[in-house]
């Protein structure tokens, strides 16, 4: 579905989908239409129910189960960690350094749906949140970063980077100086890699949103590549 999300990777068990839209995954308080309501569309009177999420202004591969048993099982895989994600980010100002690791406690308000990050070096417990980061690719003014999330928190790499002095462009909420034109951020979920119940290996590459121009010249450029 052009502008919504794209289908790149479909077996009997599983379909994966590239959400291109600031949308919800699933439906929330706003009651917009959410991408599980564009992708039921799309296999309408069949079983199909996201595993996870993004942030509703996060691009990117996101799964979807197509019966019970595989629900459960991947679920199981995401809350246990098994799962590999890469995201892209591009920020306003440059890491330094240049490649690291970046650690924090990380305090969720439900009222404001934003989280706080404050430096945990040597601190334990549920609420650490953890990723690492490389700069991959620069332009004059923004930043290319390959993110690999460690733990899984509400708002996790927004909130760590923002924290860090590098918010991602158009994150109004977590310090951008401004919006993009399409309403996501530039946070971009690009590769997503997981064994399914069977034992199969399912790793996807999810490509940028096609409307932000920004997005194509990093990629365009070989040393971005990666």
């Amino acid at each position: 579905m052009s502008g919504i999300f794209d289908v790149i990777y479909e077996d009997g068990d599983l379909v994966v989908v590239n959400k291109l839209a600031a949308v919800p995954v699933l439906p929330d308080k706003s009651g917009d239409s959410s991408l599980k309501d564009f992708v039921c569309e799309f296999r309408p009177g069949k079983f199909v129910e996201p595993i996870h999420r993004l942030d509703r202004r996060t691009s990117g591969a996101v799964a979807f189960a197509k019966s019970k048993h595989c629900l459960a099982a991947l679920s199981e895989e995401f809350r246990e960690r098994r799962v590999t994600k890469m995201y892209w980010a591009v920020t306003e100002r440059a890491p330094q350094p240049e490649a690291g690791t970046l650690r924090h406690r990380l305090i969720h308000d439900k009222r404001r749906n934003q989280s706080k990050a404050i430096p945990a070096d040597g601190e334990h417990g549920s609420d650490i949140a953890e990723l690492s980061y490389e700069l991959v690719g620069k332009s004059e003014r923004y930043f290319l970063l390959a993110i690999r999330p460690l733990t899984g928190k509400t708002h996790q790499i927004r909130a760590q980077l923002s924290a860090a002095g590098y918010p991602v462009r158009g994150d109004l909420k977590y310090g951008a100086r401004r919006s993009t034109h399409n309403g996501l951020i530039m946070l971009h979920a690009r590769e997503l890699c997981f064994t399914m119940p069977d034992h199969r290996r399912v790793d996807v590459i999810a490509d940028p949103p096609p409307d932000e121009p920004l997005w194509e010249a990093f990629i365009i450029d070989p040393q971005n590549a990666n």
